[in-house]
């Protein structure tokens, strides 16, 4: 009996294989929804900082935040100033190219705050996200806004990847070998994947309306990016920007006293920016310092002076960007005076309006039109609701708005808008 109840509710069981795939869809779901990714890469940079200090300690830390003085902190605000303008400049011309404008003077002021906001706030990648929204709204194409910042960003990684895979390849470095290795897989899959988009391009059906969206965005990259008008502009800042970031580095390693020439440290550095533009930072932190320990000790220069040099070029890029700061206290200060100073001239206005209409609707009631007198009249004649008919007096006569709320009926026989009805109208 227990062995037919128990094949009975096997058999009536629903099956658990497209509940438990739903569940993970859910949870993958969930999982790479911007908000975890954020927290997750914010947890990812406090593990490495915290395995970086539990290895090397906080020593290197602290000596290199000792070591930074008034000219160092001088040297990283002009270095800040020239790549803030320059990134600017490159943000202001994608933003042409993709068809919106974008003065040069609040582009910088917005850079500025974008900069401190990518250094004070967790992901790295916030204050871009804050400056690409403000600009689509302020131009009232939101979609372009943050087109433009994407591009505009996604030109400077290209020129890092390819500033860092020509250094790497070329110079001595802890990762050349494996770099010189790499290199022929690396050129057959980028081949392989161009012949591969130019076949679908040669074969493809008519596009529908996803195809034809990326197509319009693959040609509004083109022309923000590589067209004969933006594309030097493009290609000069991004060079400049990116010997701004190896000079804070360079910088850095001075001041933490690493005893290398340039030549020795521009493979780190690049090595150590290329680690930067992994999501698993807290404000930039945790890579760049894990992977600058490690180069520094590859090249015989010591993990702790990688970590020292990491740490000062952190503090230096915060320096750098604290013009932002004073940008957004002043946006917000302006906003909040903006809201306070609007809302009682409002209200002065409507009440000053109002009382300027009172009496003249009171005191002065509009005249009738005046209209051709018919045969038997001499005037224009005023009809007086039946309800109304004993008040003879003109001072209690009805005024014109109470004629015309009555005359709303259809076929009504009072006149309207302060016009006589006569034989001839009707």
């Amino acid at each position: 009996m227990s062995t037919h109840t128990g094949e009975t509710a096997e058999a009536e069981a629903p099956p658990a294989g497209p509940a438990a795939r739903c569940g993970v869809r859910r949870l993958l779901g969930r999982l790479g929804s911007p908000a975890v990714r954020t927290r997750l890469g914010t947890l990812a940079g406090v593990v490495i900082l915290a395995v970086l200090f539990w290895r090397l300690g906080t020593g290197a830390f602290v000596d290199g935040v000792r070591r930074i003085d008034a000219v160092t902190l001088a040297a990283a605000l002009g270095i800040g100033l020239v790549t803030t303008v320059v990134s600017a400049w490159r943000w202001a011309l994608v933003a042409r190219g993709v068809g919106i404008r974008l003065p040069f003077g609040a582009a910088v002021a917005d850079y500025y705050r974008a900069l401190f906001l990518n250094a004070a706030l967790p992901g790295g990648v916030l204050g871009d996200v804050h400056r690409a929204v403000r600009h689509g709204q302020d131009t009232g194409d939101l979609g372009r806004g943050v087109r433009a910042v994407v591009l505009e960003r996604t030109a400077g990684q290209l020129a890092l990847f390819a500033a860092g895979g020509a250094v790497l390849l070329t110079m001595p470095s802890p990762v050349r070998d494996q770099m010189r290795q790499a290199a022929p897989l690396a050129g057959l899959g980028l081949v392989g994947a161009c012949a591969v988009v130019l076949a679908l391009r040669m074969n493809r059906a008519p596009s529908g309306r996803k195809s034809r969206a990326v197509h319009g965005m693959l040609g509004e990259a083109r022309q923000a990016l590589f067209s004969r008008s933006a594309a030097p502009g493009v290609l000069v800042s991004s060079v400049v920007v990116l010997a701004g970031y190896v000079a804070m580095f360079v910088l850095a390693a001075d001041v933490a006293g690493a005893g290398a020439s340039v030549a020795e440290l521009l493979p780190l550095a690049l090595l150590a920016l290329l680690a930067m533009s992994l999501p698993l930072n807290v404000g930039g932190w945790g890579p760049r310092e894990g992977v600058a320990a490690w180069a520094f000790g590859a090249a015989g220069l010591g993990a702790g002076r990688g970590l020292t040099v990491a740490v000062v070029y952190g503090v230096l890029s915060l320096a750098a960007s604290l013009p932002g700061s004073v940008v957004l206290v002043a946006r917000w200060y302006a906003a909040t005076r903006d809201r306070r100073t609007a809302d009682p001239a409002q209200l002065v206005g409507e009440a000053r309006a109002a009382v300027e209409a009172w009496p003249t609707e009171e005191a002065h009631p509009r005249p009738l039109a005046p209209t051709a007198p018919g045969p038997d009249r001499q005037g224009p004649v005023v009809r007086i609701p039946a309800q109304l008919s004993e008040v003879s007096s003109e001072k209690y006569a009805p005024k014109e708005s109470a004629r015309l709320a009555r005359s709303s009926l259809p076929f009504s026989a009072v006149p309207s808008e302060g016009r006589p009805m006569t034989p001839e109208s009707v």
